[in-house]
């Protein structure tokens, strides 16, 4: 336990018993004559004393040592020892310290204090019960309340991890194919190795620097789609590949970074990649004051092995959607006479 929350421990208990204290006392003024107000205000000070030394010993060792590990036979037994206890040298504190100060009566015997089981219930017991309770009960209210919070904070950054994982398995994965492209091109002696390299440098800084970021625009994210789509044609002639692009804005509106970026990655990795005859490409992306649409679509041949719906991209993406929007997105896969599509809707900026 940290020294913050002892803090928070030592002026929660220093206002609750003092708190406690007063309104007994405020109740006793009312019901009784100035003269006996001050013989109950120093008895009720003396079950004070051991109210807040019961209720800490119940709470603090036999709450948490038996009761929290389901030793409820332990539990019973100690607590019934503890408030006999208790109640005994609170009986022995009164009576043989307290009581000489203020009145002049003879003592109770040690051998009376031990075995009147009723009046130790009546006049001892019952106030450190009460006081045990009432603290008892706030105590757990709070530690109800600091659970919940631990729960959602351990799930935030549960969630956080999760999703750095899940980018981790992105990046390498698109680093991997763009590399080879820039590889294919130097072999050749093309001099479009420069450019790519830029390309590739422009991408890199994007996910390095703006794949950080919770959101960014959506304009953002297509610069660098064509930058993509740049290094990738450059392994297709247009008899292999074609491309269509559509894009509509209507609003400056943001998406989680590499969100878009991914899709196009398995459009290509799934259609160009694994086909032989001509693969076709569609991206149409509207932005509106509402939401952001995005689709990509793909052509296929029957032949492929691997079927495009199991790829690791798309369940990477719906998770990302998930822990960005939790249930305000669309995300719809179809695969429908030999052609590939994703659709995705999400609001216009979310947080």
């Amino acid at each position: 336990m940290t020294k913050a929350y002892f803090r928070q421990m030592f002026y929660f208990q220093l206002f609750f018993w003092i708190a406690l204290f007063l309104f007994g006392t405020i109740r006793s003024y009312s019901e009784y004559e100035n003269e006996n107000f001050i013989t109950l205000t120093i008895y009720h000070f003396c079950h004070w004393i051991f109210q807040i030394l019961g209720a800490n010993i119940i709470y603090f060792i036999l709450i948490r040592y038996f009761l929290d590990r389901k030793k409820y036979i332990e539990f019973s037994a100690y607590l019934l020892l503890c408030l006999y206890i208790i109640s005994v040298i609170n009986r022995i504190f009164i009576v043989y310290l307290a009581e000489p100060l203020f009145i002049n009566q003879p003592k109770d015997s040690l051998t009376s204090i031990f075995t009147d089981i009723g009046y130790l219930l009546l006049h001892y017991t019952f106030p450190v019960v009460s006081g045990a309770f009432i603290f008892i009960s706030v105590m757990f209210f709070i530690r109800y309340r600091n659970e919940k919070e631990s729960s959602v904070q351990l799930q935030k950054e549960k969630a956080e991890l999760e999703l750095q994982a899940l980018k981790s398995q992105l990046h390498p994965h698109f680093l991997f194919n763009t590399l080879n492209n820039i590889y294919a091109l130097s072999l050749s002696h093309s001099e479009k190795t420069s450019q790519s390299i830029s390309q590739l440098s422009d991408i890199l800084d994007y996910i390095l620097y703006q794949g950080q970021k919770k959101w960014v625009p959506v304009s953002d994210e297509l610069n660098i789609i064509d930058n993509y789509i740049a290094l990738e044609s450059l392994r297709y002639t247009h008899e292999r590949l074609k491309i269509n692009k559509q894009t509509v804005f209507n609003s400056y509106n943001t998406i989680p970074p590499l969100l878009y970026l991914t899709l196009v990655e398995n459009a290509f990795k799934h259609g160009a990649g694994m086909n032989t005859d001509q693969t076709i490409i569609q991206i149409n992306i509207e932005t509106h004051t509402a939401h952001s649409f995005f689709s990509i679509e793909n052509t296929y041949t029957d032949h492929q092995d691997k079927d495009p719906k199991n790829g690791i991209g798309l369940k990477n993406i719906r998770k990302q959607l998930e822990h960005y929007y939790h249930e305000q997105f669309t995300f719809q896969v179809s695969q429908k006479n030999n052609i590939f599509k994703v659709e995705i809707t999400t609001p216009s900026h979310y947080d």
